[in-house]
């Protein structure tokens, strides 16, 4: 027998469900979420009660798994990376893993791109932060890999101009190279 929707349980394939409508183009609804999910509309908004508490809950869900990734890509712990570990982390990130329009869950409510658009900064400002002590010319460099690094998460997000597969090596290498974080 399925499983009800409003076990603790089911809520992470509520969130990969209503991650599919917006990978899929579609507009992001309690309605539609809840029809991609197969459960009714009663059963979704048992765990996210309005819109929301719903777009609130994807741009978590998403930046947890990218916050996850990144850390698999340091050397060390996040606590203890530096600057340069950090966004050369976010760069190998950005030209080497998928990304498509689920990345884009904060805009896909107009009414709430500011309150989204703000917590997607609090949660992913520590991976692209560049300290202000730093000297100038490597905060100089550290900027213009992660503006590398951003560039190509949006245009992959957005299937807008994307890099293509046979350079993205060779531009990580460079992003790399700036940083001094290329082991060649």
């Amino acid at each position: 027998m399925p499983e009800p929707a409003h076990r603790p349980s089911q809520r992470p394939a509520l969130l990969d469900a209503a991650l599919g409508v917006v990978r899929d183009g579609e507009s992001l609804s309690l309605e539609s979420a809840a029809r991609a999910a197969g459960v009714t509309k009663p059963g979704l908004m048992y765990h996210f009660a309005t819109k929301e508490a719903l777009v609130a809950a994807l741009v978590d869900h998403v930046l947890d798994r990218h916050e996850t990734t990144l850390a698999e890509l340091l050397p060390q712990g996040p606590a203890a990376a530096e600057a340069s570990d950090r966004i050369a982390a976010y760069a190998r990130w950005a030209l080497s893993f998928e990304h498509d329009a689920a990345d884009l869950v904060l805009f896909s409510d107009p009414r709430l791109r500011e309150q989204m658009a703000e917590r997607w900064a609090t949660r992913f400002a520590p991976w692209v932060h560049v300290p202000s002590d730093l000297p100038a010319e490597e905060r100089a460099r550290l900027q213009a890999v992660r503006l590398m690094a951003d560039g190509s998460w949006f245009a992959d997000a957005t299937s807008t101009l994307p890099v293509p597969p046979e350079d993205r090596e060779a531009l990580l290498a460079t992003a790399l190279d700036l940083i001094g974080r290329n082991p060649s």
